[in-house]
């Protein structure tokens, strides 16, 4: 009966525990399966994609020739669901120019269709899910550790998973801060790594999310002794600077204007008008553009992103986002809703927004088919970026650029490096600016190394961090594209595989083998140029 007894409180071990079930999550997961090896996959919501399966259907892939290995076969299996007639119910597939006969991948996509595939995709490797598991993020309570070794981590529910290796495929990277590994949060300085883009932005915010027109920042306009409207802040420190900002959050929302597919914005619980003073005053001024970035999907469908001077980025509310307790995650997540549920019901139906804009967003709604559990709305919040690992190979615009060379290349990105704004403030003249919004292009594909997926060399050996990975915050920018996530997903799983197989740490994994098993595996680890 004692046996019996402690057989039962006995965590079962297993080969590789991934926490978080992102698309780094579920790549890294069916990779390790795929190579024999136990694993299970620790989700703390209840869905299965992250930003994938959330709204995010209009990919932001730069070059798609680099995306490849599962990555790849996800966008190939999106494609060979919409070759398929009977998946167009809200509209023509032969209409629509996201859809290509001719490519063996599709890159736009609704939010459904993307988790059902993840799914599939899962269940074909076998692979052990485990939902509404967060870890106990409790001081010493949620990682045991045996020397430079993770031996198992401890759910809020009490539950412990032991394995081998352990993979953070996070977007706030919990468990590799509960694990004692080095990380930041916040911007450099552009000194620090000797980078151009880095720090406070203020010269280099030259794109489209700026206000064009002057807009007064004070509640009653022209006394600054009446207060600053919500959201601005009196004055930032000088560009290029270190600062605890993070780029702003929003939710990519899923819109349907079919009547027969819609649920129309309603004024939200919480509505507070001057929180859209801002949006109010900028019309009023002469701004008449639609404030939202609105990219087709199939079936009618939106992937809904932020736009101009005001839009869905609730800028400068998710600074304690990356640090914060879960209560205060779920506050902050709950203010961002409020909010944008309020700007939808703004734009189309308060009277002080021009009629021509009112009218264009009375047409849209939620969809009735997507996120049916929440009413049609998201349900994961877009965490552009929240803790980001320092380990000893710092990943920073020098390796975007192509002006270092990147040792280790375990897959590659190519998107611009990209940071959404990070605060709005008084200009000299008296007027409100935002900051810190950049998008620059790095010229061309570039490659991210193992190297800046493993924790310092003896700080944790059996540990690999595939999204939270070690870079600096603009390199980041272009990094924390979910194309790239579920590549390097896949070669962590691949390097921890190694790792159990040699016996050695995931510092020490020898290159040669990975580089050829990932290769193997159809990677993109080098980027050449067609003549």
């Amino acid at each position: 009966m004692l046996i019996l007894l402690l057989t039962i409180l006995q965590p079962t071990p297993t080969d590789i525990v991934i926490y978080g079930g992102t698309s780094a999550g579920v790549t890294a997961s069916i990779q390790a399966s795929r190579m024999g090896k136990s694993v299970v996959i620790l989700e703390p919501s209840n869905h299965l994609g992250g930003l994938t399966s959330s709204g995010l259907g209009f990919t932001d892939s730069g070059n798609k020739a680099v995306v490849g290995g599962i990555a790849r076969e996800f966008y190939q299996r999106v494609k060979k669901h919409y070759d398929q007639q009977s998946t167009w119910k809200f509209g023509s597939r032969d209409r629509f120019t996201g859809y290509r006969a001719n490519e063996d991948a599709m890159w736009v996509f609704e939010p459904a269709v993307a988790e059902s595939i993840l799914k599939q995709m899962l269940s074909e490797a076998r692979v052990t899910v485990v939902m509404k598991e967060r870890l106990n993020r409790t001081k010493g309570q949620g990682v045991e550790r045996d020397g430079q070794r993770i031996a198992s981590i401890t759910m809020e529910s009490g539950k412990k998973y032991q394995g081998k290796m352990f993979i953070d495929a996070t977007y706030e990277g919990d468990l590799m801060a509960a694990a004692g590994v080095s990380y930041t949060v916040g911007r450099e300085a552009n000194s620090q790594y000797g980078e151009k883009l880095n720090g406070v932005a203020r010269q280099w915010n030259k794109h489209n999310h700026l206000f064009l027109k002057k807009i007064d920042p004070y509640h009653k306009p022209g006394d600054p002794g009446s207060g600053l409207l919500f959201g601005i802040e009196k004055e930032l420190p000088p560009d290029g600077q270190a600062d605890h900002r993070l780029q702003a959050f929003c939710f990519r929302m899923c819109m349907s204007k079919d009547p027969n597919n819609r649920i129309p914005f309603v004024k939200p619980d919480g509505y507070d008008e001057a929180k859209y003073e801002l949006l109010l005053r900028n019309f009023e001024a002469g701004d008449l553009r639609l404030p939202l970035k609105l990219d087709m999907m199939p079936n009618g469908k939106t992937d809904t992103n932020n736009n101009y001077a005001v839009s869905t980025d609730f800028i400068g509310q998710n600074y304690a986002y990356a640090e914060a307790g879960y209560a205060e995650r779920d506050k902050i997540i709950a203010e961002h809703e409020v909010y944008q549920k309020g700007l939808m019901w703004t734009l189309a139906n308060h009277p002080r927004v021009p009629a021509k804009i009112r009218e264009q967003m009375a047409q849209w709604g939620l969809p009735k088919d997507e996120f049916m559990q929440t009413g049609g709305w998201p349900h994961q919040i877009y965490v552009r970026e929240a803790r980001r690992m320092v380990s000893d190979y710092v990943h920073t615009e020098a390796d975007c650029r192509r002006t270092r060379p990147t040792p280790s290349s375990s897959g590659m990105g190519s998107y611009n490096m990209d940071s959404h704004n990070c605060a709005r403030y008084v200009t000299p003249e008296g007027f409100v600016q935002n900051e810190g919004d950049v998008q620059e292009s790095p010229g061309g594909p570039y490659q991210i190394s193992y190297l800046s997926m493993v924790p310092k060399a003896g700080q944790c050996t059996n540990l690999l961090v595939p999204v939270c990975l070690s870079s600096s915050h603009i390199a980041y920018g272009s990094i924390r594209m979910e194309p790239v996530f579920m590549v390097l997903g896949q070669s962590a799983a691949t390097a921890a595989v190694l790792a159990i197989d040699d016996k050695v740490a995931v510092q020490q994994v020898s290159y040669e083998k990975l580089q050829k098993r990932l290769l193997a595996e159809g990677q993109v680890l080098e980027y050449r140029r067609s003549r």
